[in-house]
């Protein structure tokens, strides 16, 4: 089966300042792929390269199983798109926004389109200049999924809705992947990706540092463990062992990360007469922000 998505090498540079460096990725079709990283991290920079509004400096990408400069046309009647930088015609109103690109598209049936004005309460007969950030953004989630395209490009599609058109995209979401369209989901928001995503690749400074599914993820994540002792004890004899960290010390009570085996560590700890243990695994947004602020990050391997 060909794949929605597949960059190899890709990488963008704007004179010495490299964008996006050395991309691989692949995104099987009925997939949500969430593209997540903080502003600036490269996110939009990949996006425009898929959809050939700028080439590459180096490596290639297919779409669809079709080079997306060379098939442009092609290609970009197969998606919905959703910009992050999304600009209307600030005179027509929503419903003339959708004839509009109804037309361009050659759509007759104009039914989904109807259906999602409902879904999302999409306000339509007010100029677009006139309508809030979010209203705005309710029309160009139309916009990408009236003609039921096979592949989606949304690039922070939910900036400005309230929760509960938040909450009614998810849905939207899961509902293309049931029908074995794909997704490609890029934002900041880890809450969003996390809910929606099949798989989740993690871009910080241009690099992809992560990519795996969300339990793949959490297994990949430090486990996190809290000791309350009867006495203060020496932090070196646990810092020691493998892939253990501590990460603070009060007196008796000491708190690990973990990566390395649990069974060295619990030895070392039952031989100082603890008093109390809680562990936990870390939770997502600690294993994100420690890919943000990681002077360089490592990449995690693929684990499924």
């Amino acid at each position: 089966m060909t794949s929605a998505i597949d960059a190899f090498g890709l990488t963008k540079r704007y004179g010495s300042i490299t964008a996006v460096s050395d991309l691989n990725l692949r995104i099987e079709p009925g997939q949500v792929f969430g593209f997540l990283g903080p502003n600036g991290a490269g996110k939009s920079t990949t996006i425009r390269m898929l959809m050939a509004l700028q080439r590459p400096t180096e490596g290639r990408v297919s779409v669809l199983g079709l080079d997306p400069h060379a098939d442009t046309v092609a290609v970009h009647r197969r998606i919905g798109y959703l910009p992050g930088d999304l600009e209307l015609f600030p005179r027509l109103n929503g419903r003339q926004h959708i004839s509009w690109f109804a037309r361009s598209r050659g759509l007759d049936d104009q039914s989904l389109a109807g259906h999602l004005v409902d879904r999302f309460q999409v306000v339509t007969d007010r100029p677009v200049r006139e309508l809030s950030k979010g209203n705005r953004q309710k029309i160009g989630l139309v916009l990408a999924f009236m003609h039921r395209p096979e592949l989606l490009v949304l690039d922070e599609p939910t900036s400005g809705l309230d929760p509960l058109m938040q909450r009614e995209f998810e849905n939207l979401l899961h509902e293309t992947a049931a029908e074995g369209r794909t997704v490609f989901l890029s934002s900041h928001e880890l809450d969003e990706v996390q809910r929606s995503a099949d798989r989740i690749g993690i871009i910080r400074e241009g690099r992809l540092v992560a990519e795996d599914t969300v339990a793949g993820l959490r297994r990949a994540a430090p486990r996190k463990i809290e000791i309350r002792f009867r006495r203060p004890v020496d932090q070196a004899e646990l810092s020691s062992l493998r892939g253990v960290t501590v990460t603070a010390a009060d007196g008796p009570r000491v708190k690990l990360d973990v990566t390395g085996e649990i069974g060295p560590v619990l030895r070392v700890i039952a031989s100082h007469d603890p008093v109390d243990l809680t562990s936990r695994p870390a939770d997502l947004d600690e294993l994100f922000l420690s890919f943000y602020r990681q002077p360089t990050a490592k990449k995690v391997p693929n684990a499924g």
